[in-house]
């Protein structure tokens, strides 16, 4: 399969325009039976952290790090994934030693 030019150039558009729809989407992780949301951009920034007040116990703070510590990894790794789909789905059509 031979790739020139003008092709490499509309697959380098498609690839920026990915990029910044990943970069403004948002990735929700959840813990504890959804009680602990977190919402993360594809930049990979916090944008919100909800908790129910039935999660919000005084005495035990331990659980409640754990949780948002939770989200927040389910958050990551949901992030992660698109992005990986998105290089995937960009370098599948390259021929083997050209990726970006």
């Amino acid at each position: 399969m031979g790739f020139n030019m003008k092709d490499l150039q509309k697959m380098q558009a498609k690839l920026v325009k990915m990029q910044e729809d990943l970069q403004n989407s948002t990735f929700e992780g959840t813990s504890g039976g959804d009680m602990v949301r977190v919402a993360m951009n594809g930049r990979y920034e916090v944008t919100a952290v909800k908790l129910d007040k039935e999660v919000v116990d005084p005495e035990d703070v331990g659980m409640l790090e754990d949780l948002i510590l939770t989200a927040l990894k389910d958050a990551f790794t949901k992030a992660g994934e698109a992005q990986a789909k998105m290089m995937s789905s960009m370098t599948g059509g390259l021929p083997p030693g050209l990726g970006f």
